[in-house]
Order: C-alpha cells, then structure tokens, then sequence
C-alpha cells in the first residue's frame, strides 16, 4: 500500500510542476503580447548644451 501512495503522490508533484510550467509559459506569452516594443528610439537620450538629459535629438546649428 505504501508503494501505490508513493506513486500517486509523484503523479501529483509532476502535475503540479507541469502546471506551473504551463502558467508561466502563458505568463511569458502575454508579456511579450503586450509589450510596448522597447525600441532604440525609446531608449535613446541625449545631452543639451547645458548638460542636461533630454528626450529630444539636438538641433544642428
């Protein structure tokens, strides 16, 4: 008896990590669905002549 315990309760564990698996797989789908994309024009900052950090390219002169 103590044998078909052992093996119902290895089934569960591997259900149970299967299942989290699956969870963070859909997880992962979803962030990638719905990200904003985080491309190198989003990530660019650049100096003014005073130093600071702006968001807009300088303007040639």
């Amino acid at each position: 008896m103590a044998k078909s315990q052992a093996t119902f309760m290895k089934k569960q564990l591997e259900k149970n990590r299967q299942k989290k698996k699956e969870e963070k797989e859909m997880r992962k789908q979803e962030r990638a669905q719905n990200s904003t994309g985080g491309g190198l024009d989003n990530m660019m900052a650049y100096v003014n002549e005073f130093g600071e950090i702006t968001s807009t390219p300088p303007e040639n002169k």
